[in-house]
C-alpha cells in the first residue's frame, strides 16, 4: 500500500529549462551534501525500563508484593530510526521512455517530451522508475513506471504551473509517496517543478540534516530513495531550493506553503 504525504506547494511563472545532455536528465549521483545551516537533531534512544527493586517487585513481569502499589509497566522501546540507504538513480532507455508515456497518457503522449527519466534505487511491487515530461504549454506530467509500463497517481495526469496554487512561490509538488520495497525496505519517490530563480534542489529526510541532490531538468525535479523500514515508519522527505549564489530560498520544513498560506 502506498502512503502519500499531502504536499500541495505553490508555484509561479514558467520554470527555466536546465541544459542537460540531449535535453533530458537521466540520472543523479545520489551524493549527499551537508545542509548549509542545519544543526543535527539529537535522537533519543529507547526509554529506560524501571529499575528492579531488591525484592524483585519492580522487575518486568514480577508480581507486586502484597499490599504494595503495582509497579509501572516498562515503557516500550522506541522503534529503530529509518536510514536512507541510497538515492542513486540510473537512466531509462529512450525506447522504454516512449512506451511508459504511451501507456500513461494514451493518445496525449505525443504532445509531451520527457525531461527526466530515471530508475529508482529500489523497486516496489508496481514502481521502479519515474518519467517527468512537459508539453508546449508548460504542463508537466509525472508517470511512475514498472518496466516499460507507466501509470499516473492523479487524474488528469497533467500538472499546470498555476493550477490550484497562488503566486509568489518557487516550488510545486506533483505526487509523492512511500511504498514497500522488499524485506525491511521502502521506496520514497516524488517530483515537482520550480521557478527560474531556483538553481539547485535537494531533499532531506526526517530530522536528518543531510541533503541529497534531486534530478533536475526542463524546470522539473524528481527524487527517489531506498529507505530501511516500512513505509509507515519512513522519514518524511523535505524539499530545499537554492539560487545561483547558493543561498537557500525555500525550505519545506519551515515554509510548507500549502494553498492559502503566504510565503
Amino acid at each position: 500500500m502506498r502512503i502519500r504525504p499531502i504536499m500541495l506547494i505553490a508555484a509561479t511563472a514558467t520554470a527555466a529549462a536546465i541544459a542537460t545532455a540531449g535535453g533530458m536528465a537521466t540520472a543523479a549521483t545520489g551524493t549527499p551534501t551537508a545542509a548549509p545551516t542545519a544543526t543535527p537533531t539529537a535522537h533519543s534512544g529507547p526509554a529506560d525500563a524501571p529499575a528492579a527493586k531488591a525484592d524483585g517487585s519492580g522487575a518486568a513481569g514480577a508480581a507486586a508484593v502484597s499490599g504494595s502499589r503495582p509497579s509501572a509497566a516498562p515503557a516500550p522501546a522506541a522503534p529503530s530510526a529509518s536510514t536512507v540507504i541510497s538515492t542513486a538513480t540510473t537512466p531509462i532507455e529512450a525506447g522504454a521512455v516512449a512506451k511508459i508515456l504511451a501507456s500513461c497518457l494514451g493518445a496525449e503522449a505525443s504532445q509531451f517530451h520527457p525531461v527526466i527519466a530515471v530508475r529508482t534505487p529500489v523497486a516496489s511491487s508496481d514502481t521502479d522508475g519515474v518519467v517527468v515530461a512537459v508539453n508546449s504549454a508548460k504542463q508537466y506530467v509525472q508517470c511512475e513506471s514498472k518496466g516499460d509500463k507507466g501509470t499516473s497517481m492523479s487524474s488528469p495526469a497533467t500538472f499546470i504551473n498555476d493550477r490550484l496554487w497562488g503566486v509568489g512561490h518557487r516550488i510545486s509538488f506533483f505526487d509523492s509517496f512511500s511504498a514497500p520495497a522488499g524485506a525491511g525496505k521502502s521506496l520514497s519517490l516524488g517530483a515537482g517543478h520550480y521557478t527560474a530563480e531556483v538553481a539547485k534542489v535537494t531533499i532531506s529526510y526526517g530530522d536528518n540534516p543531510t541533503q541529497y541532490p534531486a534530478v533536475m531538468a526542463g524546470g522539473a525535479f524528481a527524487y527517489a530513495a531506498a529507505v530501511t523500514g516500512s513505509p509507515s515508519g519512513s522519514p518524511t522527505p523535505y524539499v530545499h531550493a537554492f539560487n545561483a549564489d547558493g543561498k537557500e530560498i525555500y525550505n519545506q520544513k519551515t515554509q510548507p506553503n500549502v494553498k492559502g498560506v503566504a510565503n
